[in-house]
């Protein structure tokens, strides 16, 4: 709290503006983050492209499950050599299937965190051009503890983020 008010008082001492003439304001990024149109087409994004692994990955598990039931049921009749067989297999189809859910998580993992950026980037964007508009002096962001709502710009920057959608 000390920092922010020293940096008010360093602001006005070197643009020799008074504390009436500052224009300051506040911009809620989490809120944005949840509320911006480009947030849910990247979530849909998102879902069409890994949907069909997804997929993949729960017929795996399924396919497994269907042949552990199988080896609990008949194990007590299957042949030894059968029986082995079918223990190898589950054993081959569960490592390849950890493999593939860790591989789609890697993948998803990174593909979110490329979308995720590109809408901060988008959210900076429309901050930016917000404070050039309405003349800013200063906006601040994360890390305030209290925010007057004169101040809360949060909902402006939404709407320039939606009209930088279109």
């Amino acid at each position: 709290m000390k920092n922010r008010i020293a940096l008010s008082l360093l602001l006005m001492s070197f643009a020799g503006v008074s504390h009436a003439d500052l224009k300051i304001g506040f911009v809620n990024v989490a809120k944005v983050l949840e509320k911006a149109p480009q947030a849910a087409k990247a979530k849909s994004r998102l879902e069409t492209e890994f949907s069909p692994r997804d997929k993949a990955l729960a017929s795996q598990v399924k396919e497994i499950k269907s042949l552990e039931e199988r080896l609990n049921r008949d194990s007590a009749v299957m042949g030894e050599e059968e029986r082995r067989r079918l223990e190898k297999d589950i054993v081959d189809k569960k490592r390849d299937a950890a493999r593939a859910q860790q591989e789609f998580q890697e993948d998803f993992n990174m593909r979110r965190n490329e979308e995720l950026g590109n809408l901060q980037k988008r959210i900076v964007e429309a901050v930016r051009a917000l404070a050039k508009e309405e003349s800013f002096d200063l906006l601040l962001t994360d890390g305030v503890i209290y925010a007057n709502d004169e101040i809360d710009v949060t909902a402006r920057v939404q709407q320039k983020l939606e009209t930088l959608a279109q």
